[in-house]
């Protein structure tokens, strides 16, 4: 399930929600006011590139040593 950051145009306040792909900007609250003025905001991405072109979740590789495969 994708996480989107939402911000309340009421009060300011960035959050996150864990949701599905159908759940619609109507229906998601704002932690702080409980507000439903919200907007999906752009999200910077959780991956980076890796050894010949694949893509590696963000923080996959924090603390492997370089006997796990990759070099």
């Amino acid at each position: 399930m994708p996480i989107y950051e939402y911000v309340c145009k009421d009060c300011g306040q960035h959050f996150e929600v864990l949701t599905t792909g159908s759940r619609s900007s109507e229906t998601v609250k704002c932690e702080k006011c409980g507000s439903l003025n919200v907007k999906k905001t752009i999200s910077a991405a959780s991956f980076r590139i890796g050894p010949g072109g694949a893509s590696i979740p963000g923080g996959a590789m924090s603390g492997c040593s370089s006997k796990g495969g990759f070099s």
